[in-house]
């Protein structure tokens, strides 16, 4: 049968299904054909916050969402315009995200009377009305699965599992993607099990077979690759991109990394990735609790390695003493906080960006860290990098402020030229650097650089490098014990000196305004850079003048970052959360900024942000 092929510029795609049908699985390959392809794209996985919730549920239903297209996208999608519904549970919670007219690939065979009720539906969907507004393709999925696996000797649920392949190879099929790729994955996914790797295949490909031959189906859609930047790529996700972002940092800085961690969603991919590069002289420890995770990497820091500890707000709260340790210590730390929604247990597998007042301030005394945030999945790697740099430049702990959309979301990732990378000199100390009254040297712990106000590192058993360091008050240059009042208020103000120091080290706050003329400008920080940038485009589209600049150092703010609010009538701050940086620049610069704040555990979407600028545009322009 001939079809038709149809040319479109950009697809938005979900998957979804119960958390064992595979829709993580199912996304992440067609994710890997479409980057293959060179597509630029973007996703979000979205999973079940409980571990094993029941089968068929709304509470089970996981999904996978990407956006491909033929251009630069900053965003995985507000709306899909294919959703394939596993089960009843995955219609009923997706549905509602569903435009008119948009494509319905429904898996009948698990409409049963009982899988029904479980999520209230008192009549199958499929047989009333209420889908007529969508364009929906009923499809046996399992069993047309089952029957292509009949001759193979494996079980039935061993064959009903391989329906999310049957999927994919239909949507791979519809949408024109390459399907060796993922022939290739199955193969060595399956290499122990054959039996189960060619039933996989097959059904793979009795799903591109079913696209091809039926009549379900008369037109596919083809996007053509992306114009980018001339480079290697690859796909990746953001604690991928962290990961390698620190074993860089290692290797620029020529320090062994060390990762004290206790394992927690959603960061601990971190501590799996890098237990796989010790032959990068990685070393990972996976602690019994956050407490000796954090305590551990601070004493690898003392022995002269990068440390590094990961964790989610939870794990911050309990790391919380040992930071301010290691900020009186003045010793290079990186604590990664992908933050998830809270308080408490609160929505662990969802994204949320409620921690950046904790990573300020939450510590006993006055205790400043500096604080990164990247805004990309693929911007985790220079962001590790820059927060290594930091912390090794001005001896001082820094938070990485990543979260659960970042960290699980992927895009194409450019691989940077190595002689591109910042140099990061550890600088230690080697000889004594202070005069006694009696003409002989002796170390000072305390003897700071000039510039940068950082105290030496001096790698333990160093000959006269002896020095002793602790929690109790040190005394300014020498480091001995001291409880004088002037001396605690002078080294107080000389650690936060040290901070507000790193200012003159980072650029400027750049503001994207093409027209120059802006009186809106839209101001955020981490993951809300893709749907601020999305939402931006187009109100300038609709002819809105509206400037927009992201935030990666969120402690010290760029040097510039005052007199580019000032210059702005109206300021909006996009958070997922209550409006904490909105509070901090209220604060600290005494302008009346608009926070736009949600706290759903899923990113923004645009077109919500298109709404905010629209409406402010039409006050603006009532008051004229």
């Amino acid at each position: 049968m001939t079809k038709q092929v149809v040319q479109v510029d950009r697809v938005v795609i979900r998957f979804a299904g119960d958390s064992g049908d595979g829709m993580q699985l199912t996304g992440d390959r067609f994710t890997s054909e479409a980057a293959w392809m060179g597509n630029d794209l973007l996703t979000l996985p979205n999973f079940p916050a409980e571990i094993r919730a029941p089968a068929g549920t709304l509470p089970g239903v996981s999904s996978f969402q990407l956006a491909f297209a033929d251009h630069d996208i900053t965003t995985p999608g507000d709306q899909p315009n294919v959703l394939v519904a596993m089960n009843p549970a995955a219609l009923k919670a997706n549905i509602g995200d569903l435009p008119r007219g948009s494509d319905l690939i429904v898996n009948t065979d698990e409409f049963t009377k009982r899988n029904l009720e479980k999520v209230g539906y008192p009549e199958s969907p499929l047989e009333d009305d209420s889908l007529e507004a969508y364009r929906v393709h009923p499809i046996a999925l399992t069993s047309m699965t089952v029957e292509a696996l009949k001759d193979f000797d494996i079980t039935k649920k061993d064959a009903e599992r391989a329906k999310n392949m049957f999927a994919l190879g239909l949507l791979l099929w519809l949408y024109h993607r390459p399907t060796e790729g993922t022939i290739d994955f199955l193969k060595k996914k399956f290499a122990s099990k054959p039996e189960i790797m060619k039933a996989n295949i097959t059904a793979f490909e009795a799903g591109w077979s079913f696209g091809e031959t039926t009549e379900e189906f008369s037109i596919q859609y083809e996007v053509k690759p992306a114009a980018m930047p001339a480079g290697t790529y690859r796909n990746i996700t953001g604690n991928l991109a962290l990961s390698y972002g620190l074993i860089a940092a290692s290797e620029q800085s020529g320090l062994k990394l060390f990762l004290g961690s206790y394992p927690i969603t959603p960061a601990s991919d971190i501590l799996h990735e890098l237990s796989k590069h010790k032959r990068f002289g990685v070393m990972t420890f996976q602690a019994e609790d956050e407490i000796a995770g954090i305590g551990a990497a601070l004493g690898a820091s003392y022995s002269g390695s990068l440390g590094v500890t990961t964790t989610s707000g939870p794990g911050i709260a309990l790391k919380s003493e040992t930071i301010g340790l290691a900020v009186s210590l003045e010793l290079p730390l990186i604590i990664v906080d992908v933050q998830r929604g809270g308080p408490s247990t609160g929505l662990p597998t969802k994204t949320e960006q409620s921690d950046l007042l904790q990573a300020m301030f939450g510590r006993n005394g006055e205790s400043p860290v500096p604080i990164v945030a990247p805004q990309s999945p693929a911007d985790c790697f220079d962001a590790a990098l820059e927060a290594a740099r930091i912390a090794v430049t001005y001896r001082t702990p820094v938070f990485l402020l990543s979260d659960g959309y970042l960290a699980n979301g992927s895009e194409p990732w450019k691989l940077p030229d190595i002689e591109d990378l910042p140099t990061i000199d550890p600088n230690f100390a080697t000889a004594p650097n202070h005069t006694k009254d009696d003409g002989s040297l002796e170390f000072w712990p305390y003897q700071r650089d000039p510039e940068t106000l950082a105290r030496p590192w001096a790698i333990p058993g160093t000959a006269g490098l002896e020095h002793r360091i602790g929690g109790l008050e040190k005394a300014d240059g020498s480091g001995n014990i001291s409880y004088d009042p002037d001396n605690h208020d002078h080294m107080v103000r000389l650690r936060q000196a040290k901070v507000d120091a790193i200012a003159q080290s980072i650029p400027d706050l750049e503001v994207d305004d093409p027209s120059g003329e802006a009186k809106i400008l839209v101001l955020g920080w981490g993951s809300t850079y893709g749907p601020i940038g999305a939402a931006c485009q187009i109100s300038r589209r609709a002819g809105i003048k509206v400037a927009q600049a992201h935030l990666r150092h969120l402690n010290p703010f760029p040097k510039n970052l005052g007199e580019v609010l000032k210059r702005y009538d109206k300021v909006v701050v996009p958070e997922m959360n209550l409006g904490q940086l909105n509070m901090l620049l209220r604060a600290k610069f005494l302008v009346d900024t608009y926070g736009y704040n949600q706290v759903r555990g899923l990113p923004f979407k645009s077109s919500e942000l298109v709404d905010v600028i629209t409406e402010l545009n039409q006050q603006m322009e009532g008051a004229q």
